[in-house]
């Protein structure tokens, strides 16, 4: 009978990718930092284990929704208080706090359990195109658009 193989921790190899999020689609962008984070681009990904690589994403403030998404997109929180929802759109939450948008975009794309809280500590995103972790030696990551999308 043949075993699945499950890699050690030790054996795990993880790497840093820098993504560059200007003028990109943030759902594109989104999937693919998600799919990455998890380590479903790698041989070894085991759905129970962090097989993930860390991504560095620079230039959140320049990334772009399609159609009347701008001001229309609503972003929700709450206080924990009665009466503490505050919500806000696209616009102005990118003006504001430009990372949180990809941010809340790739949490939501991450399991809903202790890995996925695991997996997101390994995502790094900045407002400008500077980023703290050039230590690390980061790849550089295109990740393409479509051709032709407008937008």
């Amino acid at each position: 009978m043949n075993k699945t193989y499950v890699p050690p921790q030790s054996e795990i190899d993880k790497k840093w990718y820098v993504v560059d999020a200007a003028d990109q689609r943030l759902g594109r962008l989104s999937t693919e930092v998600a799919a990455i984070l998890r380590g479903k681009n790698k041989p070894s990904f085991t759905p129970h284990l962090d097989t993930g690589d860390f991504v560095v994403i620079v230039n959140a403030d320049k990334i772009r929704v399609t159609g009347s998404k701008p001001s229309q997109k609503l972003y929700r929180r709450h206080s924990g208080r009665p009466g503490g929802m505050k919500t806000e759109t696209f616009e102005k939450l990118q003006s504001r706090v430009p990372e949180r948008i990809l941010e809340q975009a790739i949490r939501g794309m991450l399991p809903k359990n202790r890995l996925g809280r695991d997996l997101f500590r390994k995502l790094k995103v900045y407002a400008g195109p500077e980023h703290p972790h050039a230590a690390q030696n980061p790849e550089v990551l295109n990740i393409q658009t479509i051709p032709g999308d407008k937008n």
